[in-house]
């Protein structure tokens, strides 16, 4: 499996990346919405999973979320905003722009497990 990382905070993109590299995951990084579209049109390898914070500079999380959902080819990546925005408002707006799960930061490698498990993405060996 592999997974997009797509954080302005190099910080945030080295936890993101221990945590899904713990459950067998590679990675791609970018720092930022435009950065991850060019990832995404050059990716050798097809993207499973998308890790994307809200607030970036270039391109915000929701602005790629919704260029990721237009493009047919790309409708299948899992896309989970893990970000500090917090407000209910703002979860309804990213699960309505295409996101399939919502993580707020600081969060625990547990709850990260979690969410990932009720969106099937953790992978079998990972979870026994």
């Amino acid at each position: 499996m592999h997974a997009l990382i797509v954080d302005d905070s190099r910080a945030m993109r080295a936890i993101l990346r221990r945590n899904v590299a713990a459950l067998g995951y590679t990675t791609d990084e970018a720092g930022h919405g435009e950065e991850a579209l060019a990832v995404l049109r050059s990716a050798e390898k097809p993207i499973d999973l998308m890790l994307v914070d809200w607030n970036m500079p270039v391109m915000d999380g929701l602005t790629l979320i919704r260029e990721v959902r237009a493009q047919e080819e790309w409708r299948p990546i899992t896309i989970m905003m893990v970000t500090t925005e917090s407000e209910l408002g703002q979860v309804v707006r990213a699960l309505a722009a295409g996101a399939n799960e919502y993580l707020m930061k600081p969060f625990t490698p547990e709850a990260f497990v979690e969410k990932l498990s009720i969106l099937g993405m953790v992978p079998v060996e990972a979870a026994s």
